[in-house]
């Protein structure tokens, strides 16, 4: 019997946790998907605190501190773990709150992008914190992982940056392209969001053919019962985007992950960062 795909939301020990965790059980619920909240140890982080023990010593000394420091590793190994166990099971019951959802905790050591490519087979959508644990206190940046993990992982994936609120209604940043036009496929093949009005927003500089997408994209949404507005909204794009967001009162963004290289980005900017550190509601970013 085929295992049915889940929901996975990553979570640290950070204020994020508890919104990771709410999103994640209303996707679960609308998506009726199991759900895995996952907590990933970093090995190299856990051992990076310990005290500079350098200088030259006896042998016998030597090992006595070598051992003392192996039993000190092992016993700060056991309290994070525990205290990680104690962080999911709290999570858990909160998760179990929502009606008729599956919740499933793991931990585990590793780094995070490597743990969740791992996964991507199983996994019908990632949900992160936009800033995590390290980013915590800084407004404007974005996690440490989220970049790498938006272009490397080939699921969708719902990043949140504030407390739960229900999406009543999504706007979908739409270009035409490929990568836009998938957005749309993915929403339209979901029945579970057939209730919440879609907004497709194309912006930018005039096109020709805008109409032209903008009619397959109302038209794809409208056959799979969906409520649709369309709009072609001259401008910046990231403005317009942010603009368009704040006048409907939307309470999600769907938009198409980074097309441009690491190293494109670095001297032209990423379209798809702007939007996640200006955007304040939770984004679903999607790959082709």
């Amino acid at each position: 019997m085929k295992q049915s795909k889940k929901i996975l939301a990553c979570v640290d020990q950070s204020p994020y946790a508890d919104y990771v965790a709410d999103y994640s059980a209303w996707a679960a619920r609308r998506f009726s998907l199991p759900l895995e909240l996952l907590h990933i140890i970093d090995r190299h982080q856990e051992t990076a605190t310990s005290d500079d023990h350098s200088g030259a010593i006896g042998f016998d000394a030597q090992e006595n501190l070598l051992n003392r420091l192996a039993e000190e590793e092992g016993e700060r190994s056991r309290e994070t773990r525990e205290r990680g166990r104690i962080f999911l099971n709290e999570l858990k019951k909160r998760c179990e709150r929502v009606d008729a959802i599956t919740v499933d905790v793991k931990q585990r050591y590793g780094q995070l992008l490597e743990t969740l490519d791992d996964q991507q087979q199983d996994v019908a959508l990632y949900v992160l914190g936009r800033r995590g644990k390290s980013a915590a206190h800084t407004e404007h940046d974005l996690g440490r992982h989220v970049e790498s993990i938006s272009r490397n992982i080939r699921r969708p994936i719902l990043t949140v940056a504030s407390e739960f609120s229900e999406p009543k209604s999504a706007l979908v940043a739409y270009d035409g392209k490929r990568m836009t036009r998938r957005c749309v496929s993915l929403i339209a093949a979901n029945p579970g969001l057939a209730d919440l009005p879609i907004h497709v927003v194309m912006s930018g500089k005039q096109k020709s053919d805008a109409e032209k997408h903008l009619d397959w994209a109302k038209s794809t949404l409208t056959a799979s019962g969906f409520q649709v507005e369309t709009a072609y909204l001259p401008g910046d794009p990231e403005q317009q985007v942010t603009q368009a967001l704040a006048d409907r009162e939307v309470d999600m963004l769907v938009m198409g992950a980074y097309s441009h290289s690491p190293l494109k980005s670095l001297f032209l900017g990423s379209k798809t960062n702007h939007l996640l550190r200006s955007a304040r509601v939770p984004t679903v970013t999607v790959h082709v």
